[in-house]
């Protein structure tokens, strides 16, 4: 994939029925801190980091760089959707051709199981789709993240590979724009 440096960045805010995506702002700050010091939320992302050490590290306008999406709802932060550079030194399976788009997201555990994810991801996705036709994206998830897997077959991801890293098992999947999967 090409840079995504040709994309104006941050887009226009993507509005879904429930959620607006957007540039990160100062105001996110304080839910930047508690999404990294949540045990929920690193229980699959190598741990929570002390909210100290977060207070002193994360900066003042947080996630402030190209393919970062602040997830809001009811006007405050609620999660993040990332499609940042997936570089081919990583084990996945791609070989040398494996420079994609990968989709990342991380939600405040509050708003687990309402949709969000999904609803968030999908737009995601959407804005993807028309920024970079025909660009393939691709997800990796630790296999025993049962709603992380849940989540990338909903969003149409398909299997590409399973490998191990971090000590743990992972789960590589590939969607393709217009279909929906790889």
């Amino acid at each position: 994939m090409t840079e995504l440096a040709c994309v104006a960045w941050p887009p226009d805010p993507i509005d879904t029925a429930r959620l607006v995506l957007r540039g990160s702002e100062a105001r996110d700050r304080a839910a930047f801190i508690e999404l990294f010091a949540s045990p929920e939320v690193g229980a699959y992302l190598g741990g929570p980091r002390p909210p100290d050490e977060l207070e002193q590290a994360v900066p003042e306008v947080p996630g402030q760089r190209r393919g970062v999406f602040v997830v809001e709802l009811g006007g405050a932060m609620v999660g993040t959707v990332t499609l940042e550079r997936r570089t081919a030194e990583r084990p996945d399976g791609l070989g040398p051709d494996g420079d994609h788009a990968e989709l990342g997201y991380m939600f405040l555990p509050r708003a687990w199981g309402a949709g969000y994810a999904a609803e968030a991801c999908t737009a995601a996705l959407g804005w993807f789709a028309a920024a970079r036709p025909g660009e393939p994206v691709v997800l990796c998830t630790r296999i025993a993240n049962a709603p992380s897997m849940r989540l990338a077959r909903k969003l149409g991801f398909t299997e590409v590979a399973r490998f191990e890293e971090y000590g743990a098992e992972q789960w590589f999947g590939r969607w393709s724009p217009g279909t929906g999967s790889g």
